[in-house]
């Protein structure tokens, strides 16, 4: 499985009232906690509630949804560093953290436990395109440093086409190739001072791969009247699962190598049950999805499938959860340059790649653990899980028991 993405917010300066001043991109990040800390604590809770708000305006979109919405808080707590007055309150409230010192205390955790996941190829980068002649207020420098890893380069964004290829490139060296073409030209010009970029890589085999002869041609159910065919992928296993009668939905849990990494799938049990599900996660701590599970015998359908966004235009998504301050002339960035000019947010964007098939993305094989089990489990017949019509599902961390989301999707037709 390989997951990429990146993320940029540019902010501009000099704007007559009412003028929006900033551009910003998103790209994927894999956060993993790895002690137990407040701090940490704080943003990996900050993370799931920001999860769930951020995924109810997304799903109002016809198609598959897929986002990381950890990018999406990382890059707005760079942001919230350099905040001020009523502008980091709002920050802080839909952040849902304490506010922009422990959030960059508990990113700093994020950071270093990501680069150093061993098993599978996992890597977070930040970096910060700042306008040439502009320079960061001393304070505001060490933090995204220290606390964020960010790098910094000097650019000259009045040659925007020069600007976008500069920012393009990094984050295609970020993910491997796989997310092209983030930024354009058009987003970058004469008021543009500083664009905040993330990029995300991942790529992960199954603890339990997929037997590759066992993939067949099967239906998929998009709805009451739409039936596609699909690469149908099987597996029979022993795999924590529940079935939960709130949600009304199937819950399973897919290991990667690293099993500090997983993949939960959220199948509703009727086939045009979907949205009846998204409705009641909005109401669910999903950080605690995987509660209550067990571990039987388990024959997986899972189809393969490969998903890949358009740039995503999250601004109107942030304005209603509570953000508009930052888009607004009122916005009060003065803790982030030396300079003294006023700045805000005009546009967040995010665009994500995801691909499911038997053994992840390489092409070799992994051996799966011996398991005990209890005698009970195997004697009693498996449970099904055939996905063969719409589900939710999740990649999350976690660590030092902490769990945290890092990415959500909803897939209505698995394009192969």
């Amino acid at each position: 499985m390989q997951i990429h993405s990146g993320f940029e917010i540019s902010l501009r300066a000099g704007f007559p009232k009412g003028t929006k001043s900033a551009v910003c991109v998103l790209a994927f990040i894999l956060a993993m906690a790895t002690a137990k800390d407040v701090h940490l604590d704080a943003v990996l809770k900050g993370n799931a509630e920001f999860t769930k708000t951020l995924y109810q305006a997304l799903s109002k979109e016809k198609g598959n949804v897929f986002f990381s919405p950890i990018s999406v808080h990382a890059v707005l707590s760079m942001v919230h560093q350099g905040a001020k007055g009523k502008t980091q309150q709002a920050l802080t409230n839909v952040l849902k953290v304490p506010g922009p010192e422990e959030s960059a205390d508990g990113y700093e955790r994020v950071m270093k436990s990501l680069n150093s996941v061993k098993n599978v190829t996992l890597s977070i980068a930040n970096k910060v395109f700042l306008k040439n002649k502009y320079v960061f207020k001393a304070s505001y420098a060490a933090t995204i440093a220290k606390n964020f890893q960010s790098e910094v380069e000097s650019v000259d964004f009045e040659k925007k086409e020069e600007a976008a290829k500069i920012i393009n490139t990094w984050v295609e060296n970020k993910t491997n190739n796989r997310i092209k073409d983030l930024v354009n030209a058009d987003m970058f010009d004469e008021l543009t001072r500083l664009v905040l970029v993330n990029a995300i890589y991942f790529k992960g085999k199954w603890s339990h791969p997929f037997p590759v002869a066992q993939t067949q041609t099967e239906k998929f159910y998009i709805n009451d009247d739409e039936i596609m065919d699909v690469q149908m992928m099987h597996l029979t296993k022993n795999l924590f699962y529940k079935e939960d009668e709130t949600l009304d939905a199937k819950v399973l849990e897919l290991p990667y190598s690293n099993k500090e990494l997983s993949m939960i799938i959220i199948l509703p049990n009727k086939r045009n049950g979907i949205h009846e599900l998204e409705k009641k996660l909005a109401t669910v701590d999903l950080s605690t999805i995987t509660e209550n599970m067990y571990k039987p015998e388990v024959k997986v359908s899972l189809p393969k499938f490969k998903i890949e966004t358009d740039v995503m235009d999250l601004t109107q998504p942030l304005k209603d959860a509570g953000l508009e301050q930052i888009f607004t002339d009122e916005a009060d960035f003065s803790g982030m340059l030396d300079n003294p000019e006023r700045l805000a947010v005009s546009q967040v964007v995010q665009k994500a790649f995801i691909e499911v098939g038997e053994e992840g993305t390489e092409a070799a094989a992994a051996s799966g653990d011996l398991e005990m089990v209890p005698m009970s489990a195997i004697i009693a017949p498996p449970k099904i899980v055939n996905v063969d019509h719409p589900f939710i599902l999740l990649l999350e961390s976690r660590g030092a028991g902490e769990r945290n989301i890092l990415f959500q999707g909803r897939v209505l037709q698995p394009a192969q």
